[in-house]
């Protein structure tokens, strides 16, 4: 499987609430979604932990170390500092 981003690529965070729509597991931290980050690299392919939680058949999902500047996301730190979080690739999109 490869990877649909490099390193270096600015993405965005899908800002999707599937919690809304029923019960689900999710991985990505609900106060990324809808920012913007940098790839660092990815990771390999893993089994989807939304549908492992589930016992469901779990289709290999690319996994990336993604980087976000700290102060957007908790208004607080110095410029320069970042917050280094694992995403899988369909919360992903290409940013704008």
């Amino acid at each position: 499987m490869s990877p649909a981003f490099s390193s270096g690529a600015m993405v965005r965070v899908r800002d999707d609430w599937p919690e809304r729509r029923g019960p689900c597991h999710i991985r990505t931290p609900w106060y990324l979604r809808g920012l913007v980050g940098r790839i660092e690299r990815p990771l390999g392919a893993f089994p989807n932990p939304e549908d492992l939680a589930f016992g469901r058949p779990a289709p290999r999902r690319v996994l990336y170390h993604v980087a976000f500047e700290q102060p957007p996301v908790w208004q607080e730190g110095q410029p320069g500092d970042t917050l280094l979080v694992e995403i899988f690739e369909h919360w992903l999109e290409p940013a704008a």
